[in-house]
């Protein structure tokens, strides 16, 4: 029996950027359609809007529920039936309002399994504001949705360089107060398990980076890097997560460092994000880490300065789907192993220096005496197994 492709749900993001452009144009390939089933989140109307003023050669199939998906098509899943003006450019409420109903319909759909990942299209922070939506961003939003009490990571990658963030969407004026030993080690932590599980990398190397210019110059420009940042590099290390710095920012990458590690840790929005984008501009993709889905999504915006241009480029929105696939197949591999495990391995060690005598069995299952006054033999728990 031929396996079932994996189903990307996408959703559509702002309907006045270039969402739809991005989407309809990584589907116009129809090689696309070899490698997964698109379940697109949004409204047949809008998209077929874009599509006509772009003049996109894209085919879509109509459905109402994801369970009608089907494979070698692109299926197009009404999220509503509101009319919305779209004003390609334009902010607003009623375009934020659209963004959000694809969202709320994509996680619903994932409580119920009804979809392997998730790829977002670029929205606006501010106009999809309201009652259901006071997030920061996408991260924060799914985060609450369906993250089951796991926390976040937003990490920054393409196929040189991965950046995640201690801090992502706070004002600078309040970075400060909110980088802590506690904050460096979760996110630093959360960091190793994915580079390990989501890019199967065996023994991952962390960079940190310094929160002030020239890590604190010894304390002349902030002593964050002697009483925070170094006390949490040296407790990463003795976890056995391998984290080294802290690193002057400005140096780390313009020396190209990064190139030695396997993932650089930024304490703040723009430190990582301000040079990945520099050297990631058309192929970098934000990935969601931590948390029980797959989320990634292009690296841009809505882009409103370029909407219905048929100017954006659809290259980060591919890479972004290509990066969800690949993360969603390294977790299986890496879960596959553990699924099963073997029982635990305990032996019989006597003491009179006779060979010791093993079994694979449950420990609960030793009967449980008193201990005679001079025992013949005593149990004990082969922790190497």
């Amino acid at each position: 029996m031929e396996e079932r492709k994996i189903r990307v749900a996408i959703t559509q993001g702002d309907t006045n950027g270039v969402g739809y452009e991005v989407i309809l144009k990584v589907f116009a390939d129809p090689a696309m359609l070899e490698l997964c089933t698109p379940i697109i989140y949004g409204s047949p109307k809008i998209a077929a809007y874009h599509r006509k003023a772009l003049n996109i050669d894209a085919a879509f199939s109509i459905i109402n529920h994801a369970e009608e998906a089907r494979d070698g098509r692109v299926n197009l899943l009404t999220c509503f039936d509101d009319e919305v003006k779209v004003e390609l450019g334009q902010p607003s409420q009623e375009a934020g309002a659209a963004a959000l109903k694809a969202l709320d319909r994509a996680m619903t759909d994932f409580r119920s399994q009804l979809y392997d990942v998730l790829v977002t299209a670029p929205i606006n922070k501010a106009t999809i504001q309201s009652p259901g939506f006071k997030f920061p961003g996408h991260t924060e939003y799914i985060e609450t949705s369906v993250g089951n009490g796991e926390k976040a990571l937003m990490i920054l990658m393409n196929e040189v360089l991965r950046v995640a963030l201690v801090t992502t969407h706070l004002p600078i004026k309040d970075v400060a107060k909110a980088i802590t030993k506690e904050a460096i080690i979760e996110k630093a932590t959360i960091f190793h398990r994915a580079l390990k599980r989501d890019f199967r990398i065996s023994n991952p190397r962390i960079a940190i980076l310094a929160l002030n210019p020239h890590a604190g110059d010894a304390g002349l420009l902030g002593t964050e890097e002697k009483d925070i940042i170094k006390p949490a590099i040296d407790e990463l290390a003795s976890m056995g997560i391998q984290a080294f710095g802290p690193y002057p920012a400005d140096g780390f990458f313009g020396a190209g460092t990064f190139e030695r590690f396997d993932g650089v840790l930024a304490m703040y929005h723009d430190q990582g994000l301000a040079p990945f984008k520099t050297i990631a501009l058309e192929n970098g993709v934000n990935y969601t880490a931590g948390l029980p889905i797959v989320r990634t999504s292009p690296d841009h915006g809505t882009a409103y300065d370029i909407a219905g241009k048929g100017k954006a480029d659809e290259q980060s929105m591919r890479q972004a789907i290509y990066t969800a696939i690949d993360i969603f197949r390294n977790r299986q591999q890496y879960d596959e192993p553990l699924a099963n495990p073997l029982p635990k391995l305990f032996h019989e060690k006597r003491e009179d220096g006779e060979k010791a005598r093993f079994a694979i069995r449950p420990k609960d299952q030793f009967r449980k005496e008193k201990p005679a006054e001079k025992p013949a033999f005593k149990q004990e728990t082969d922790e190497e197994s």
